[in-house]
């Protein structure tokens, strides 16, 4: 029995592959999340493309993609996830944003069609299935492995997502935007006593009052959040591209010293839960 986390993507926006920003990493968002028997993967920025060559090398034959939302850095990878080029490889899609108009096959395939790219989502030959969900809803993965969802405040909408396993939970609550009024109920009630919660921490609260209304939030709101909710551990997510590695350094100093259980993500690195 296993249930753990793995970075490969934690940057917002854009892609950052320069030596100032190695440290923390430059891929955009990609996280995989093992439990029991399941492969979980959240969003598909530019960091899946070194995740599926690891599935690759290590015999994976199936996933379920989770998608909080179709933005470009967070399905921009996706063309280049090699697993889904192999017959017999089973891809589950998962969104819940678009409200079926788009439908989400159509919006990932879009970003594959000429003259944006040169292979189209056809030739991708792996047993590819495309589902929607409404915001808020709740569902198995198997008997063992539960998925709840919430609304998130993010321009064209995006889906926060809690997997629950053998009694602990994971969190991811990517992208979103928090209320001047307080606390966004969905969001607490989704993180609620959660043992790790990735948030939305693209600015520090000097930088969010110049970009209000574009859909992101604070590390010091993700801290609020997570006390509220009585969460155990809050991973700080989504790093602002002009964030180079001594910024996170001081950010995660910072937001340490307020609150010990708190850490920014790094690319690469595990967390086991059980």
């Amino acid at each position: 029995m296993a249930f753990s986390l793995t970075f490969w993507g934690v940057r917002g926006t854009i892609p950052c592959p320069a030596a100032s920003h190695m440290g923390y990493g430059g891929n955009t968002s990609c996280v995989e999340i093992i439990a029991g028997d399941q492969r979980i993967i959240l969003d598909a920025g530019t960091g899946i493309r070194l995740l599926g060559r690891r599935m690759i090398a290590r015999g994976a034959k199936r996933a379920t993609l989770l998608l909080s939302h179709t933005h470009l850095d967070h399905i921009s990878g996706f063309p280049f996830f090699a697993p889904a080029f192999q017959p017999g490889f089973d891809l589950r899609i998962i969104a819940g944003h678009l409200g079926g108009s788009p439908d989400i096959q159509s919006v990932m395939a879009r970003q594959m069609e000429r003259p944006l790219f040169p292979v189209p989502l056809k030739t991708m030959g792996c047993n590819l299935r495309f589902e929607e969900i409404s915001q808020g809803a709740s569902f198995d993965l198997d008997p063992e492995v539960r998925v709840r969802t919430a609304p998130l405040n993010h321009p064209d909408g995006a889906t926060g997502y809690r997997i629950d396993y053998g009694g602990k939970s994971i969190a991811y609550i990517t992208d979103t935007e928090h209320f001047r009024s307080g606390p966004d109920a969905n969001i607490l009630t989704l993180i609620e006593n959660a043992d790790l919660v990735m948030y939305d921490s693209t600015y520090t609260d000097e930088e969010y009052e110049t970009k209000i209304g574009w859909g992101h939030s604070t590390w010091r709101e993700g801290i609020r959040l997570a006390q509220l909710a009585r969460a155990r551990c809050l991973a700080l997510f989504h790093h602002e591209p002009d964030h180079d590695d001594a910024t996170m350094a001081m950010i995660e100093g910072e937001a340490r010293s307020l609150w010990p259980p708190v850490f920014a993500a790094r690319e690469s690195t595990t967390i086991d839960l059980l």
